[in-house]
């Protein structure tokens, strides 16, 4: 936000223009209104340096080297686990109770606030086996929340696989094992990819279940472990903005503006890889 205005101001703005333009409109106003804000700040110093005390001297490094620790565990943990759901569900479960209720389930989770996550994952990871405020704990906590979504992207791309290759397959003597390996994956991989990579860019933004985690607000250091202490992206924005002073804002302004970009980054490589491999398929 901009220190230039004063709140009021900023906020009869934001109602006129959500009144005229819509809410396209007010997106297009807020994203411009940060990039006017931070854009100054943006430097490989900001980006290379420690958190301070001087704003003019502040930098992202631990939060960046934070998200990246997280969103890597995150995904090693999530798209196991949740592509190996989807193939239960959709190739082994059929109609059974099991599955339907694992279905009922997943369904629930999906419309979960982040919070609660976040609660959940305090009492499980942190505290019952005792991880601490560690990046496992946060990542752990990150891939419960972009479980539901892998699982439903992956039977949705799952689907998309006609049965009569299926048929085919089996009709050559091959295993359902077989089948899923070399006909039904290989066929629904560009849709699987395309929902982890954006599960994935939704966890890079979350800032809730992190917080009720132990995620540091104010680090000096890198992790370099996965029992090491974090911080990331979202939480080193949220302690700026909590700031009284203008520099800080900015420096916030700044940090939204490179969260923005790898969000923008990510989503435009899952559309551009689903092209891809769309166009290699038979």
């Amino acid at each position: 936000m901009s220190a230039r205005r004063r709140p009021s101001e900023r906020l009869f703005r934001l109602v006129c223009l959500a009144a005229t333009a819509g809410p396209l409109g007010v997106l297009a106003w807020l994203v411009g209104d940060t990039l006017v804000d931070g854009i100054d700040r943006l430097s490989w110093s900001f980006l290379a340096s420690y958190p301070s005390r001087h704003a003019e001297q502040a930098g992202i490094l631990p939060a960046v080297a934070g998200s990246l620790w997280l969103i890597v565990t995150t995904a090693l943990i999530a798209l196991p686990i949740g592509v190996g759901a989807a193939l239960f569900l959709e190739e082994y479960g059929g109609r059974s109770r099991l599955a339907r209720i694992i279905e009922i389930n997943i369904a629930n989770l999906a419309g979960v606030p982040s919070v609660l996550y976040g609660l959940l994952g305090l009492g499980i990871f942190v505290r019952t086996l005792g991880l601490g405020r560690s990046v496992i704990a946060g990542a752990a906590t990150l891939a419960l929340l972009v479980l539901p979504i892998v699982i439903l992207a992956s039977r949705e791309a799952l689907r998309t696989v006609p049965d009569g290759l299926r048929e085919a397959s089996y009709a050559l003597g091959a295993t359902t094992f077989q089948t899923l390996r070399h006909v039904v994956l290989p066929m629904a991989l560009p849709g699987i990819l395309t929902g982890a990579i954006l599960a994935i860019s939704r966890a890079i933004g979350e800032t809730a279940p992190l917080i009720v985690v132990g995620a540091l607000s104010y680090v000096t250091f890198v992790p370099d472990a996965l029992d090491a202490p974090f911080t990331a992206l979202p939480i080193q924005i949220y302690n700026w903005v909590s700031r009284p002073q203008e520099a800080f804002l900015k420096n916030a302004a700044a940090g939204i503006i490179v969260l923005l970009a790898t969000m923008l980054v990510l989503n435009a490589a899952a559309v551009l890889l689903r092209h891809r491999l769309d166009a290699r398929k038979p």
